[in-house]
């Protein structure tokens, strides 16, 4: 009879402490709906596996926690470059509605003049064109859309066609680059159109950002490709190079500059959707990107 009784103080005891503790958490839990709180809950009698269910929903709760966190910097970020964008778009437009509107008016009557009007309007629209089907092409990619059509290329054509495209650009900027191409033809896996792009970014960038010293090159490094654009630049820091290849990102604080900061984005997403890398370097103020490729054994190089 004295053991019954014993036994039943004992879980009477243990109901209290279970009680007890409940009680304990729920009057804490109100404090985990704060935000940006590191409040963690505590134990207030060792009871049963209690405490370990504490230590796992601190756990849980710290993982959530910073999932919140996270999101809220990537809403703040994203919120911050939609606004970025729209300034981006907006001065273009802004400015051949000057024009326009100064056409209109009637108050230019000399054609030079009217000419250089409309040459800087067509200008103009042209910048908001390319923004806009950088976002729509960055809008595609980010939702699945795009498909590779992947071919064997000679990329060193590929690459020479389109530097020579560009190569006006950089002498009417004073600067003309130095070119250096691979002797020896070299195939590579990939999606033509694609690969135009990544180019063509690469070459845009160094025109934008860029202040001279251009050294345009392709080479190949035992199984890869490597394709390299390099620049001064003086607007580009070392703590930019973390965030080179972010989306909307641009080193142009002012965004006084034509460009999305879609473009090295699309580089890097085109690159590696391709099974191939990029990687970014600032030394001495000379900014370097290099994007490679795994090059094709001699066997599918020449084809069936």
């Amino acid at each position: 009879m004295g053991g019954l009784l014993l036994a039943v103080i004992l879980l009477g005891i243990r109901l209290w402490c279970y009680r007890r503790q409940i009680a304990h958490l729920l009057d804490q839990m109100g404090c985990l709906e704060q935000e940006d709180t590191n409040y963690r809950l505590s134990s207030c009698c060792c009871v049963g596996r209690t405490e370990e269910l504490i230590r796992e929903l601190n756990r849980v709760s710290g993982l959530n926690r910073d999932k919140m966190l996270l999101l809220k910097r990537e809403n703040r970020s994203y919120r911050e470059s939609i606004t970025g964008i729209s300034h981006d778009i907006r001065t273009p437009l802004t400015a051949a509605k000057g024009y326009a509107q100064m056409l209109l008016d009637g108050t230019v009557s000399e054609d030079g003049r009217r000419r250089a009007y409309l040459e800087k309007i067509n200008c103009r629209i042209g910048d908001t064109v390319e923004m806009l089907e950088q976002l729509f092409e960055y809008a595609r990619a980010e939702a699945g859309e795009l498909t590779f059509q992947k071919e064997r290329l000679n990329v060193g054509n590929l690459f020479a066609d389109t530097v020579s495209a560009f190569y006006d650009d950089f002498v009417r900027r004073g600067s003309e680059p130095i070119v250096e191409l691979c002797k020896a033809p070299c195939y590579v896996e990939a999606d033509r159109d694609r690969l135009r792009r990544i180019f063509e970014n690469l070459l845009k960038n160094a025109l934008v950002h860029g202040v001279g010293e251009y050294r345009i090159r392709l080479a190949q490094r035992e199984d890869r490709v490597e394709a390299t654009v390099e620049n001064r630049t003086e607007t580009i820091e070392e703590t930019d190079m973390g965030r080179i290849f972010e989306r909307f990102y641009t080193s142009d604080q002012s965004r006084t500059r034509k460009t999305t900061g879609l473009g090295l984005a699309l580089v890097k997403w085109y690159a590696e959707e391709m099974g191939g890398s990029v990687n970014a370097l600032l030394r001495e103020g000379i900014f370097c990107i290099t994007v490679s490729f795994p090059v094709l054994s001699p066997e599918a190089q020449h084809g069936p």
